[in-house]
């Protein structure tokens, strides 16, 4: 098994820029593919940024440009950078590990507890 934590959220003002870390309880070099989604209130849960095994990066156009998920296989931690800020970016935002990333248990599916970010106009 492996345990995500996310931490770094907080409450900025728009324009600025916050970094959000996901660590995992074990290696993470045996994790092919990670994702970030967040959950705004009222909405669904929508994934932002998604890195696969060959360091290909995806984002969602509505923050193409901004964030950059990125990881350090030594402090098995994922992060993700957030720029320039927008009042529509707060959410809970949550890390995964998604199905068949995980080497040592394709089935397997897992993710954070999220954390908070929240942006003022």
């Amino acid at each position: 098994q492996v345990q995500l934590v996310e931490s770094g959220g907080g409450l900025v003002q728009a324009g600025g820029s916050l970094r959000l870390s996901c660590a995992a309880s074990r290696s993470i070099f045996s994790i092919d593919a990670w994702n970030w989604h967040r959950q705004a209130p009222g909405k669904q849960r929508e994934l932002v940024a998604s890195m696969t095994s060959r360091g290909t990066t995806n984002y969602a156009d509505s923050v193409k440009g901004r964030f950059t998920i990125s990881r350090d296989n030594a402090k098995n931690t994922v992060y993700l950078q957030m720029n320039s800020l927008k009042p529509e970016d707060t959410a809970v935002y949550y890390c995964n590990a998604p199905r068949g990333s995980i080497r040592w248990a394709l089935g397997l599916e897992v993710w954070g507890q999220g954390t908070l970010v929240t942006v003022s106009s």
